[in-house]
């Protein structure tokens, strides 16, 4: 759910979070589910080659959880400071 997260915070189309992210289709669809539901993650339509493209986007509270993530992470390998 990080990796997705990170990849979305510059907000990407499902394709490109899948390889990004190096998940299945499968596994990919289970998790943004999830992480919509949560308001992790957020969809916008922009414009892409002259055709509306739905991307996804990490919200505010995506790039909370990232933020404690990282911390965790850090306190798991022994870098906290």
């Amino acid at each position: 759910m990080a990796s997705i997260l990170r990849v979305a915070t510059s907000a990407d189309s499902k394709t490109h979070i899948m390889y990004k992210a190096n998940l299945s289709y499968r596994q990919l669809d289970r998790y943004l589910d999830l992480l919509l539901e949560q308001g992790l993650l957020r969809v916008v339509a922009v414009e892409r080659h002259s055709k509306a493209t739905k991307v996804f986007g990490t919200t505010e509270k995506g790039v909370s959880f990232l933020e404690a993530y990282r911390a965790l992470e850090a306190i798991v390998r022994g870098k906290a400071s």
